[in-house]
């Protein structure tokens, strides 16, 4: 089981702010990630509809969409980031 964890806006779309989900084997990236979150209901894919923008952390460390999650622990999913 990875523990995903929703933050601000991505959260209020999807509904919840964390869940344990056990993740299939063919996702292997951040990317695959997003693109099978995205197939898990109608607020997954509103929430996740601009898959670039969307910033994620493995274990608490900002990754790029191209990094594999195999032995993550935690997966963090924001939107971007804002502020001065």
């Amino acid at each position: 089981m990875t523990k995903l964890v929703y933050f601000a806006w991505v959260r209020e779309k999807i509904g919840k702010a964390e869940e344990d989900l056990a993740l299939p084997a063919e996702v292997e990236t951040v990317s695959d990630l997003i693109d099978y979150l995205k197939a898990q209901g109608e607020e997954y894919d509103a929430a996740l509809q601009f898959p670039k923008a969307i910033r994620v952390a493995i274990n608490q460390e900002h990754v790029e969409h191209d990094e594999r999650i195999a032995g993550a622990r935690e997966i963090g999913i924001f939107p971007p980031m804002t502020g001065g």
